[in-house]
């Protein structure tokens, strides 16, 4: 039963989370001086104009009229409609989302393979120098600002070993005969391994760093000491017996950081012009498209919240100690 209650606690307060971001989406963006329609770039506008599109947009009711209809339109799944083109929210949205996934999946795994396995060696061969090299690299890599990073790949990657340095597909494909299923795919994946390289990069540092310490704290629990002292090889201590236990403070790392590097794209695609999630947030910046803004910081709210639930799930499986 404590499992149980644990799993409904982390359900209320997840879905509580939910009810507060939504709440503070809808308010921030309405405590901007002035609204979304004096913030129109349209210098010829009449008043009558602008009072229509007020009425038409909502924005002439009351606060909480607004707040009402806002939750019945999520309720039923409408993010709203976009300023600039009149499409919805979500159709504006679906297609970078799509774009930005398998760039943050490709950017997760490099960077917890990276991450992972410096941070073993780095415990394993404590005060040497691999040791020294991977923490002062991990630091590094951890310290730079991911812009950087990804300028650094441009220049010193993509320029030497030609790969694509902008968009999602090679423009000429497909203009003299209908590409293969494995050409698109080869050809997706060229155009989006620089922007998770970086990514992968980016978080390879932090995960070195965490999984060093915690297999510095197992490596010198009595149950490992007895291992190695009934001879046990050195890789069933490492992989069995410390990395295993180890693993719990990584698990909830890879899934905040899932969220995180979702909203960490929006610096990443702009360096490399990739459409995604990111690019489309600086696009409705440029254009002030708030039902847009409003769509994406709430698509992304929702994404770390799954992710910090989806880690305190993980975190009761591996150790059921945390519903003490």
């Amino acid at each position: 039963m404590r499992g149980a209650d644990y799993v409904i606690r982390r359900t209320g307060a997840a879905l509580l989370t939910v009810f507060v971001a939504i709440t503070l989406n809808f308010v921030l963006f309405r405590a901007v001086p002035g609204s979304a329609v004096t913030a129109l770039r349209c210098f010829h506008c009449t008043k009558q104009f602008k009072a229509a599109l007020e009425e038409e947009l909502g924005l002439n009711q009351s606060m909480w009229q607004q707040y009402t209809i806002y939750l019945g339109s999520l309720a039923e799944g409408d993010l709203g409609t976009s300023f600039t083109d009149h499409r919805s929210v979500w159709q504006n949205l679906k297609e970078p989302i799509m774009n930005t996934l398998p760039m943050l999946v490709v950017a997760t795994v490099i960077s917890v393979v990276i991450g992972v396995a410096a941070g073993v060696v780095s415990a394993w061969r404590r005060g040497t120098r691999t040791d020294r090299l991977n923490t002062w690299a991990a630091l590094s890599f951890y310290a730079m600002p991911t812009q950087w990073i990804g300028l650094m790949v441009v220049f010193y990657i993509a320029l030497r070993f030609g790969f694509p340095v902008a968009g999602i597909r090679d423009p000429t494909l497909g203009i003299l005969e209908e590409p293969s299923t494995w050409t698109v795919i080869a050809d997706r994946l060229r155009h989006l391994a620089l922007p998770a390289l970086t990514l992968g990069i980016g978080l390879y540092g932090e995960y070195a760093l965490i999984v060093r310490s915690s297999m510095l704290e197992t490596l010198g629990e009595d149950y490992v000491l007895t291992a190695r002292a009934k001879g046990l090889k050195n890789f069933n201590i490492v992989w069995r017996h410390g990395l295993r236990n180890a693993m719990l403070p990584l698990v909830t790392l890879i899934a905040l950081s899932f969220g995180y590097i979702l909203a960490g794209a929006i610096v990443i695609e702009e360096v490399f012009s990739y459409p995604g999630i990111g690019l489309a947030v600086i696009n409705a910046i440029d254009q002030r498209d708030y039902p847009v803004l409003q769509g994406a910081f709430l698509l992304l709210t929702f994404a770390v919240i799954f992710f910090n639930f989806v880690a305190d799930l993980l975190y009761f499986k591996l150790d059921p100690r945390v519903t003490a």
